[in-house]
């Protein structure tokens, strides 16, 4: 008898990390709300140059919810937190950075509205 229960035990245990994993790769990749203007941020030229350790690109990603995934980010930082070629030759001084198709850039944490301002991008209201 203790066998069936040990095998049951074990069933439980196997179903519920497959539904632990099944819904963390669904949110995860579960649409959001700016999908669609992050998209256009992208397709408009926009780039978001930020580090992993910075909390206010840690912040900036947060305003996108779901979306964030969909940014057009590019990573500056390697883990010793030296800065990659890509944002030195970029000469990204500070972070978060925005650079627009226009040559133009925005620093520090920047609303939405204005990034939808700058790039003619829809915002959802």
């Amino acid at each position: 008898m203790k066998r069936k229960s040990d095998f049951t035990f074990w069933i439980v245990i196997v179903v519920v990390l497959a539904a632990i994993i099944g819904w963390a790769v669904y949110s995860n990749n579960a649409p959001g709300q700016y999908d669609q203007f992050a998209q256009c941020l992208k397709d408009n030229g926009a780039k978001f140059y930020g580090a992993f350790w910075c909390p206010h690109c840690q912040n900036q990603k947060a305003m996108f919810g779901n979306s964030a995934r969909l940014l057009p980010y590019v990573e500056c930082s390697t883990p010793n937190r030296e800065q990659l070629a890509i944002c030195n030759n970029a000469k990204v001084q500070s972070y978060p950075t925005w650079r627009f198709a226009d040559g133009t850039e925005l620093t520090g944490e920047i609303p939405l509205s204005q990034l939808a301002e700058k790039t003619s991008c829809v915002l959802p209201k």
